[in-house]
């Protein structure tokens, strides 16, 4: 899929179908947050993917999380706080950001997930404590079909250009 097309379809999905994703395509999406660009190239990632049905119910505390059980693929992506005590945060969401793409890219739904317990996820996945957990995703085929369809940029619900853009100063 070109990007400009992929931009056009990505949309968070929360409804997913039972098919597994085949471990080529995940390969794809991780390997998109792996070569993603960091402060210093110090890449403070670590990328969790849990499939197993008990491992994602175990993160569905968080208010807006609970579709995460019906989802065939969570990846917790934390951030190494002792590595990069500055700059985790930004690097790991733009790993994040860029499996998001290449999910999208290769026919998936994604949903970010920022409402969790943190202390509750670690616990599940066995985070070490100088990580933070900065986001899940929510990775699989979209249960309807029409969200992997291209919507026209006025469908997006989105500030004016000229509300969020500015040229040489403020």
């Amino acid at each position: 899929m070109e990007m400009s097309k992929t931009m056009l379809v990505r949309k968070s999905v929360r409804k997913y179908d039972s098919r597994p994703v085949p471990e080529d395509v995940l390969a794809r999406v991780l390997e998109a947050g792996r070569l993603a660009p960091s402060a210093n190239n110090i890449q403070p990632w670590r990328f969790i993917v849990v499939k197993d049905q008990a491992g994602r119910e175990k993160l569905t505390d968080g208010r807006w999380a609970k579709f995460l059980k019906d989802c065939p693929v969570v990846i917790v992506g934390c951030g190494d706080t002792k590595a990069s005590e500055e700059w985790h945060v930004v690097d790991t969401t733009i790993a994040l950001t860029h499996m998001v793409i290449v999910a999208t890219s290769e026919g998936l739904g994604t949903c970010w997930i920022g409402s969790f317990f943190e202390d509750k996820v670690k616990a599940a996945v066995g985070i070490p404590e100088h990580m933070k957990v900065v986001a899940m995703l929510a990775v699989g085929y979209p249960k309807d079909p029409r969200d992997l369809e291209p919507r026209k940029p006025s469908e997006f619900k989105r500030k004016k250009a000229s509300e969020v853009m500015s040229s040489e100063t403020y």
